[in-house]
């Protein structure tokens, strides 16, 4: 078998491992088949004594095996997919760091709302996890926009590159408040073909400690980064850094796919978990390789569980702050149950300059590194911030739906240094305001002494909100502004969203309930579902699936 896995030496890069369960490629007992260990500034690869051959990969996990079997049935009734089933080991220790359902505001007293776009979908594929295992997610697991974000909407293509994305606004009743109003803003990156992608330096972080020793852990890992390989043109050059007691490089940087699918196929899960090196390691990989005006990216696949090493989240984000500055973006891609670390996977991603995804089955492996791959590797705009000014003369109150973890201070959005969320190729981004016309009931009762709106404010009753975007182009330091006037005429005509709005407020929804948002009033799950309306899309026909086992779980 040709050495392809002995990397050159890279010194003091590499931390000894003292156990052999920490770091190897095939198991320690078995016989006449290369291993690769770390010890020390290097890794070694070392040959047995007899002649019995190598172990065979990992057989498919049952849960992706599920996935793949209902996606190649054909579809008889309206809900017929059946997601894969994962049993938790105990979900009592996954960690989340959710917050509280965002306020309502006063346009009178804070008319201006600032928020960094977000592309992640990881909390819908968590989400959709716990219920299919017929529990409803934590509610601090659930972020209401990457529900929504998780879905792709009508929303019109570039006309050229001028501009990388396009900006779409509407206004609809809202479907569970006779009194407010829903305002929707969309935007739509640009495609890029498969021949116009610049080259790309991807490093593959794999967590191969113990806890990724289950069939929805390291052979899921395996399956989605194999599949994101295939996807690469010669022009890209892959590298595989792995870590459990200690991190170390076991492919050296290639375009072979051949040689990446041998080097996954041989990984095996044990020993303790030093993320924090592996992160160091592979951003120097990524440095070393690094490809003036291409796309350098490290994709970290890990349960989270951190326990070696610099393994507290706070530690870990001012490390890859430090870090993103460079050029070399991180993704980070979520894998497992009972002790997942939600918490960090997210942050760790936003403060990266990347983006999160949880992968619970091969199809959603496909989805997130096949089919979306353009928009999870390739920036088209970055630090793209939005700001809303209401008018109170025509808006009284509002709440925006979801991106508690996003909001920024108004004086962020003129300043270029602030950082924000990165758009790729494709990528889609929706915000939900939901909102109280001026003199209609809205949720805060009026105030003894609110004063009037200012002459400014009555002067444009025409305009009831000014809409600004900021985003820089990949390799800008200076931003640019898209400002929207939306018409007070927008709120008059509105009607109760129909079609592809009429689904974006029923995930919106369906977000909020499993958050316990008080203010949804008497919508149920039931509602949300006749809502959506019937759905051909795949991804969508899930989504209907899912509100029936919410409703069937919380009486509707």
């Amino acid at each position: 078998m040709p050495n392809f896995l002995s990397p050159k030496m890279r010194g003091a890069r590499f931390v000894l491992i003292t156990s052999c369960s920490a770091l190897i490629l095939s198991g320690c007992a078995s016989k006449n088949e290369e291993q690769i260990v770390v010890t020390g500034s290097r890794v070694k690869s070392q040959e047995m004594a007899d002649a019995s051959g190598p172990n065979p990969a990992p057989p498919p996990s049952p849960a992706y095996a599920i996935a793949e079997q209902s996606a190649a049935a054909p579809m008889t009734k309206r809900h017929a997919f059946v997601p894969p089933v994962i049993v938790p080991a105990d979900p009592g220790r996954e960690r989340y760091e959710g917050q509280e359902v965002s306020p309502v505001k006063l346009v009178q007293a804070e008319p201006v709302s600032t928020f960094s776009v977000d592309v992640d979908t990881g909390a819908y594929a968590n989400a959709r996890r716990f219920l299919t295992q017929g529990q409803m997610p934590p509610r601090d697991a659930v972020r209401t926009e990457e529900m929504i974000n998780y879905f792709r909407y009508d929303y019109p293509r570039p006309q050229d590159r001028s501009q990388p994305f396009t900006v779409t606004t509407d206004v609809a009743k809202s479907p569970w408040n006779e009194n407010t109003y829903l305002m929707r803003i969309g935007l739509r990156g640009y495609d890029l073909p498969r021949a116009e992608r610049p080259p790309a330096n991807l490093v593959f972080l794999m967590d191969v400690s113990g806890s990724m020793n289950s069939p929805d852990k390291l052979p899921l890992v395996k399956t989605a980064l194999a599949g994101l390989a295939s996807e690469l043109s010669p022009q890209d050059k892959v590298s595989i850094v792995v870590y459990a007691g200690a991190a170390g490089m076991v492919l050296e940087p290639t375009s072979d796919t051949k040689k990446i699918r041998t080097a996954l196929d041989r990984l095996q899960a044990g020993g303790s978990t030093a993320g924090g090196a592996g992160l160091q390691l592979a951003y120097q990989i990524a440095e070393d390789n690094f490809i003036k005006g291409g796309v350098n990216r490290v994709l970290l696949a890990t349960d989270g569980d951190f326990n070696v090493g610099v393994s507290d989240q706070k530690s870990l984000v001012e490390m890859i702050e430090e870090k993103r500055d460079s050029g070399i973006t991180l993704t980070t891609l979520g894998f497992g149950t009972g002790n997942y670390n939600e918490a960090m996977m997210e942050q760790i991603a936003n403060h990266g300059n990347g983006n999160y995804a949880y992968i619970d089955s091969a199809l959603e492996a496909k989805k997130v590194l096949g089919d979306e791959m353009s928009s999870t590797l390739f920036t088209i705009a970055k630090d793209v911030k939005i700001q809303v000014e209401f008018n109170p003369a025509v808006v009284s109150q509002y709440r925006l739906v979801g991106y508690e973890n996003r909001a920024l201070r108004e004086e962020d959005f003129d300043n270029d240094k602030v950082d924000a969320g990165d758009i790729g190729a494709g990528h889609q981004v929706t915000a939900i305001y939901e909102i109280v016309p001026a003199g209609t009931k809205g949720w805060v009762a009026p105030r003894r002494y609110e004063d009037a709106p200012a002459t400014a404010a009555a002067k444009r009753m025409a305009e009831a909100a000014h809409v600004k975007l900021r985003y820089k182009l990949p390799q800008g330091k200076n931003s640019k502004l898209i400002e929207y006037v939306l018409l007070r005429s927008a709120m008059r005509s509105a009607t109760y969203p129909r079609g592809d709005f009429a689904f974006a407020a029923a995930v919106a929804a369906f977000g909020q309930l499993m958050r316990g948002d008080e203010l949804m009033g008497d919508f149920s799950y039931d509602d949300v579902d006749r809502l959506a309306g019937r759905q051909s899309d795949y991804w969508r026909q899930e989504f209907l699936r899912l509100t029936e086992v919410a409703a069937a779980m919380k009486g509707g």
